[in-house]
């Protein structure tokens, strides 16, 4: 019989911080105090009051209302990077390292060039150019995460080629694609994952910057990035509507490292 994981107690406080975070990207609006759209222009930006637990800004909307409300859009387009990230990035990936050859050779320096493009200020110069909008935003910052994927799908797919069941498996004629997909691809599963996790929290940040600059996002609308632009010449009034939002996205991207550093440690010794 298999044993139990051992999960620490890190571990579960991760996790429950990450649950909550997800619920909140959900059922933010639905669960916030208030409407985190309503204005209240009398009462303008304030401290902690009764009924309003982390205060208002400047037009009087509640800080806490908003930042609950922020929780999803903050969440799911950085989501929708990573998870485009790691589709074409480790497809990419094990293509070039099953391949080889002159195949390895286009993609890898493909990888390389996009990689070395810095790039928040990429995404900055593009996005701000164009006036897009989330989704040009989501487009741009995935482009940008390929290559971390396909590098490291790439450098896990050469250390299974060497293996001997990849040599059994192409003496028995198997095909290309079946020795990739079903044999190679779950032995990396660890690397899958934790390259996603590492460019879901990575997108965050990025989406957070571009909001802090006002780019690529919708004039009024919460988010996280805005709330900390909008804070910062009002932290001698407020401090809490830089230090929640600030609060909200370090949690939640050490929460989801460390479950990502707990599974890669855990199916990395599942594979031994």
């Amino acid at each position: 019989m298999r044993a139990r994981l051992d999960v620490p107690a890190l571990v579960w406080a991760a996790a429950l911080i990450t649950l909550s975070f997800l619920t909140l990207a959900v059922f933010g609006r639905q669960l916030s105090p208030r409407d985190p759209d309503t204005q209240d222009l009398l009462l303008g930006a304030s401290a902690p009051v009764h009924g309003h637990w982390l205060g208002t800004d400047e037009l009087g909307r509640d800080i806490l209302s908003r930042l609950m409300a922020a929780t999803g859009s903050a969440l799911a387009g950085p989501f929708v990077v990573a998870l485009a990230a790691m589709i074409v990035g480790t497809a990419l990936g094990l293509t070039a390292g099953y391949r080889g050859g002159l195949v390895d050779t286009i993609i890898s320096r493909f990888a390389d060039l996009v990689w070395s493009l810095p790039g928040l200020l990429v995404a900055i110069v593009v996005i701000g150019v164009l006036q897009g909008g989330t989704w040009l935003s989501v487009a741009v910052i995935a482009f940008l995460s390929i290559p971390h994927a396909t590098r490291q799908t790439r450098s896990a797919t050469l250390g299974q080629v060497r293996l001997p069941y990849v040599a059994a498996a192409r003496t028995l004629g198997l095909a290309r694609s079946r020795v990739v997909v079903r044999h190679i691809l779950p032995n990396i599963r660890a690397t899958v994952l934790t390259t996603f996790l590492l460019d879901f929290v990575t997108a965050i940040l990025i989406f957070a910057a571009l909001a802090f600059l006002r780019i690529g996002v919708e004039p009024g609308a919460p988010s996280w990035g805005s709330m900390l632009a909008d804070g910062q010449s009002l932290i001698a009034v407020n401090p809490l509507q830089m230090a929640a939002p600030a609060a909200a996205i370090v949690l939640f991207a050490a929460g989801v490292t460390i479950l990502g550093d707990w599974a890669h440690d855990t199916l990395t010794k599942d594979q031994q």
